[in-house]
């Protein structure tokens, strides 16, 4: 009997690993990373990845296994998770997914479009293009390929405008072409049940404003220097997770050690932010909600079998 898929889910710093935690071991379960930064070797501390120990007790999938040189996408993503829940289902085990990447967890129950993976260097020549040529002349050209999805953006977001001319430069078609294409499906006759928690902004901007000071405790400061031994491309995934930025200013001296915390706290609660406008505003199915932390719930209101 494959069993139903249980899918943990909310914004950053609110406890949701700990709920996976003791629900695998209820269930005799085993979790699965559904965050886009978790999933890169070179970020322990900052990406708040589990603990050795948590590791140990329960199996634990898609965590810091890339490395940082590599441009994960949510398709790789896609494709690595169903392997993992075929195989668990082939065990008869329950597959816990838990994590904040809203984009990840849709595109797996919703499918995705079969855009052709766009190589490093047109990414690398539409990066120096807009620097050439700037943000202007750069939605000019994007306008003159592609309209319609312009019009579906925000002028000022820089990524989704290069995304548009890379499509095109790298396919010969647009993407709106693409995006009219038949998904590409991950999961079928499968059942599962979405579990998200919401609990009230405030208490979670106190909860990421102490993690970011525990997470410099830690050892961030030299997680992030030696990162940046590396010497990866700057515009990279892992290059731009919280507090990468922040702590690189530091350790170049352009920022106090104050200063760094503040807008690495403050970068932390925008982008909780945004992960509790994507949510409240999901269509996803199966989907129960709570405004506690998951801490606060008791498990029988899951009605888990």
């Amino acid at each position: 009997m494959i069993k139903p898929l249980i899918f943990i889910v909310g914004p950053t710093a609110i406890g949701k690993s700990v709920l996976a935690i003791d629900l695998a071991e209820k269930l005799n379960g085993e979790i699965i990373n559904a965050d886009s930064m978790q999933v890169y070797l070179n970020l322990n501390i900052l990406t708040a990845r589990p603990s050795k120990k948590d590791q140990k007790l329960i199996p634990h999938h898609l965590y810091g296994y890339i490395d940082g040189s590599i441009r994960y996408n949510v398709a790789s993503w896609c494709n690595d998770v169903n392997n993992i829940i075929k195989n668990n289902n082939k065990k008869g085990v329950c597959s816990i997914i838990v994590g904040g990447t809203g984009m990840y967890v849709d595109k797996l129950l919703h499918g995705l479009v079969q855009i052709p993976s766009i190589p490093e260097s047109v990414k690398k020549k539409s990066e120096k293009l807009f620097l050439e040529i700037g943000i202007n002349n750069f939605i000019d050209k994007v306008k003159n390929i592609d309209e319609k999805s312009l019009n579906k953006i925000s002028k000022n977001d820089v990524s989704r405008l290069r995304r548009i001319w890379e499509v095109y430069e790298y396919t010969h078609k647009t993407l709106t072409f693409w995006l009219n294409n038949k998904n590409l499906n991950f999961l079928s006759n499968q059942e599962y049940q979405l579990y998200l928690f919401i609990p009230d902004r405030k208490k979670i901007y106190n909860r990421v404003n102490q993690r970011f000071i525990n997470m410099i405790y830690r050892g961030a400061i030299d997680e992030v220097k030696k990162l940046n031994t590396l010497d990866f491309d700057k515009s990279l995934p892992i290059m731009r997770a919280h507090g990468v930025p922040e702590i690189s200013n530091y350790l170049c001296g352009k920022t106090t050690l104050e200063e760094c915390i503040h807008k690495g706290q403050q970068v932390t609660r925008n982008y909780v932010k945004r992960q509790l406008t994507w949510w409240r505003s999901s269509s996803l199915e199966n989907l129960k909600c709570f405004d506690q932390f998951p801490s606060d719930i008791d498990t029988n209101l899951l009605n888990l079998s």
